[in-house]
């Protein structure tokens, strides 16, 4: 529910990010998200109960206080499967709904291929903990708004535990550390930070992806994580 309320005062916050939008939202009666799901595909077990989610926070602002300041809150499911040219129809089509706030693409792969669709709509897109990790320069992609973090925040967290455990960052020069990920968009945003880690505290960084219908696999995952000289991140998405 947190979660839920987050993303809420996030999307309003978002939604006034342009002159049109804040224009929209005061004088439209009704509010429209776009809700981009997964409910089919390989990561169906995480998109089911996040679109369940969003849709019973939306009715509930709806029926328990009417709205936001009067404004009533409507939406349309638009089913994805996590395929980027799915998403970009379910965008094309719902875009220019009257009231549309934004659009929070639930994948990374959508949300770069909508990166230069939104500043032509003039709509902003959210993303929470995922999506283009250098768009944390709000002044470099000015539509799009990262919440809750991004790859680099998660990659630079793990180098810095992984430098607490060993006693210090300076303690990882001339170690090994590898990093499993997803062979996909998602997968490849924590690369650039980490190398970057790499020239800085002299440790080797070896990559390891791995392709989707392995994913499905168990991986080795952390387990490694005390095996010394090489430690084993575990890759994004897992």
């Amino acid at each position: 529910m947190k979660l839920s309320k987050l993303v809420i005062a996030a999307a309003v916050v978002a939604a006034g990010a342009s002159s049109v939008a804040t224009s929209a939202l005061a004088q439209a009666k009704e509010q429209f998200f776009p809700l981009l799901s997964y409910r089919t595909g390989p990561y169906a077990p995480n998109g089911v109960p996040w679109a369940n989610g969003k849709q019973d926070y939306i009715k509930m602002i709806n029926a328990r206080d009417g709205g936001i300041n009067g404004v009533k809150l409507t939406f349309e499911e638009c089913e994805t499967g996590y395929a980027t040219d799915r998403g970009v129809e379910c965008y094309e089509r719902l875009k220019s709904r009257p009231g549309v706030s934004l659009f929070d693409p639930q994948a990374t792969g959508i949300t770069f291929a909508l990166t230069e669709k939104a500043p032509v709509d003039k709509i902003p897109l959210m993303t929470l903990g995922y999506g283009l990790s250098v768009a944390q320069d709000g002044q470099a992609f000015k539509w799009n708004f990262p919440f809750m973090g991004s790859y680099w925040t998660g990659a630079d967290i793990l180098i810095q535990h992984i430098g607490k455990a060993n006693g210090g960052l300076d303690k990882l020069k001339g170690k090994k550390i590898a990093l499993v990920y997803h062979d996909s968009p998602f997968g490849k945003e924590p690369i650039p930070l980490l190398q970057e880690r790499a020239k800085m505290h002299g440790f080797e960084l070896q990559m390891l992806p791995v392709t989707a219908p392995a994913w499905s696999r168990r991986l080795p995952g952390c387990k490694c994580a005390r095996a010394a000289p090489t430690t084993c991140c575990c890759g994004a998405g897992v």
